[in-house]
């Protein structure tokens, strides 16, 4: 019997593939359902992740035919708690709630209703599937999205859309999340983590100072009007760091002598 560290290691994998970090989901047979064992080495590998300067960006997917089923209900049934062991702040799947100053990008290789929804909404960027859906079903089952599914929906997409798919919890397609601006890529079949890996090339091509600032400025600001002071405050404490940084004086120098960059991070 495996002891309950290769358990744990075993519900998701890490791979580093230069400056991308890819972690898997890694319960085909009950369709990437969360359960502690993956919410543990989910939340895990992210701060594995986070602390790599060698990693720029993180890409999440799952293997087998689907991205993630949600909850595991035959665990829950048993009187399991679901999240990672001694971190219940990171939030459902050990990913929700938990802040990374790196980029995310879901690559949802196939079903993603309810909780893998979740999931995608928790991304910073998703590329789908062109035959996946995207959904919140809870209302159909007595429940609500409560994984960040009610919170993040209609911030991402209009309001009344959102309400909509919450309400009805009908899932709509690839396309159309996409059309709504939920979806950054529409993958071929069969070529989501492919797409994902090209767009997270594209980013960690950048300066990751850089990077890290603009994802962590449009999170602070992005429930404040763009008059308000502490806007302004955050996107000023920012600049000071990105502005005044070896890579700020490396761009320009790179641009000059019209050669590639070398990224420092700092």
């Amino acid at each position: 019997m495996a002891d309950q560290s290769t358990v744990i290691e075993s519900a998701a994998l890490y791979e580093r593939r230069g400056g991308i970090a890819i972690i898997t989901l890694n319960r085909p047979r009950a369709l990437n359902a969360v359960n502690q064992a993956l919410s543990t080495a989910v939340g895990s590998f992210l701060e594995q992740a986070d602390s790599d300067p060698q990693v720029r960006v993180v890409v999440i997917t799952g293997t087998g035919r689907a991205f993630c089923a949600g909850a595991d209900l035959k665990a829950l049934g048993g009187g399991e708690d679901l999240s990672a062991r001694g971190h219940r702040e990171w939030g459902f799947a050990g990913f929700v709630e938990h802040w990374i100053s790196k980029p995310t990008i879901a690559a949802v290789n196939g079903f993603a209703l309810g909780g893998g929804t979740e999931l995608v909404l928790a991304s910073d960027l998703a590329v789908v599937d062109e035959t996946a859906s995207l959904g919140l079903p809870e209302v159909k089952r007595g429940l609500f999205a409560a994984a960040g599914g009610v919170i993040r929906l209609a911030q991402q997409i209009p309001r009344k859309v959102a309400l909509e798919m919450a309400l009805t919890g009908e899932p709509i397609t690839a396309a159309q999340g996409k059309e709504l601006g939920l979806v950054n890529r529409v993958a071929p079949a069969g070529t989501a983590l492919e797409v994902a890996l090209e767009l997270a090339e594209q980013i960690a091509a950048n300066a990751p100072l850089a990077v890290r600032e603009s994802k962590s400025v449009i999170h602070q600001t992005a429930s404040g009007a763009d008059w308000e002071p502490d806007v302004w405050a955050a996107n000023a404490k920012s600049m000071k760091i990105v502005f005044t940084s070896a890579d700020a004086a490396e761009g320009p120098a790179a641009f000059a002598q019209k050669r590639a960059p070398v990224w420092q991070g700092r």
